[in-house]
């Protein structure tokens, strides 16, 4: 399955900067991890915001929530979550 997910990161504006560095860090090397194994199709910054958009391939709904709440950043995240299926008129045969 197929979704696009929002993430917008909110650190608190006293964050102890190592702490946020450390977060980001981890962050970083779990979505690597993720996209190296097809989890996390794509990934794309949003000019001039913290945030992302990202295509996630999962089985299952579940399984999307266990892969966002593993994420470093998640407890301060904005996630939005859209359910994407194939088009009628994509020509993109990889698509599901």
């Amino acid at each position: 399955m197929l979704f696009h997910v929002k993430m917008t990161v909110k650190l608190p504006v006293d964050m102890d900067p190592a702490k946020a560095a450390e977060l980001k860090a981890a962050e970083k090397e779990l979505a690597q991890s993720l996209q190296r194994n097809g989890t996390w199709r794509h990934l794309w910054r949003i000019a001039g915001q913290y945030a992302n958009y990202s295509v996630f391939d999962v089985p299952s709904v579940e399984a999307l929530h266990d892969t966002l709440i593993q994420l470093p950043l998640f407890p301060y995240m904005d996630i939005e979550v859209d359910g994407l299926c194939r088009h009628p008129s994509s020509i993109q045969n990889g698509d599901r």
